[in-house]
C-alpha cells in the first residue's frame, strides 16, 4: 500500500474518531471500514490480525453500549463543546498513559470545559456526573473502541 493510501485510510479514522462526537455520525463504523479497507488493500497477515481485533472490540463495545443507558446529553445540559473537549482530553490522555488514560482523559476534558463554563469546582463535579448518567459513559466506551482500534492499526503500519 502507497503513502497516499495510506494517508487516506488515517484520514478516514481521524474522521471516524470525530464522528464519535457528533450525534448521527457512525464513528466506530467509519474507523471499523478503514481498516477493512487497509486489510483488503494490503492483505498481510498482520493486517487481518488487526482487523480481526478491531472486529471483536468494536462488538464489545456495541455490547456494553447496549447495557448503558441511552443517550441523552442535550437534556443534560452537555453542548458540542463539552464534546471537543472530552474528546481532546480522551485522546491526550490515550497519548501520554496509553491505552487506560483515555477514560481519565475525557472526565478531565468534560470537567474543564464545566469548570470554565460554570466557574465552581462542585457545580463542575456536578455537571459531570449528570452528563456521564445521561450518556456520557455511552461515548465514553464507544471512544475508547475507536481509539483502541486507531492505535492498533497505526502501530501496525509504523511497526509491521
Amino acid at each position: 500500500m502507497g503513502v497516499w493510501e495510506l494517508l487516506l485510510v488515517g484520514v478516514v479514522v481521524v474522521l471516524g474518531l470525530c464522528g464519535v462526537l457528533v450525534p448521527g455520525v457512525p464513528g466506530s463504523w467509519l474507523v471499523w471500514a478503514a481498516v477493512l479497507w487497509w486489510a483488503l488493500t494490503d492483505p498481510q497477515p498482520l493486517a487481518w490480525a488487526v482487523l480481526v481485533g478491531a472486529t471483536v472490540v468494536l462488538l464489545l463495545s456495541l455490547a456494553v453500549r447496549a447495557a448503558l443507558p441511552p443517550r441523552r446529553l442535550r437534556q443534560s445540559g452537555a453542548t458540542p463543546r463539552t464534546g471537543v473537549y472530552a474528546g481532546v482530553g480522551a485522546f491526550a490522555g490515550f497519548v501520554l498513559l496509553p491505552v487506560v488514560g483515555a477514560v481519565p482523559g475525557f472526565m478531565a476534558g468534560v470537567y474543564l470545559h464545566e469548570r470554565l463554563r460554570l466557574g465552581r469546582h462542585g457545580d463542575a463535579m456536578a455537571a459531570l456526573r449528570t452528563t456521564m448518567r445521561s450518556g456520557g459513559s455511552s461515548v465514553l466506551a464507544e471512544l475508547f473502541a475507536c481509539l483502541l482500534i486507531a492505535g492498533a492499526w497505526l502501530g501496525a503500519v509504523l511497526w509491521g
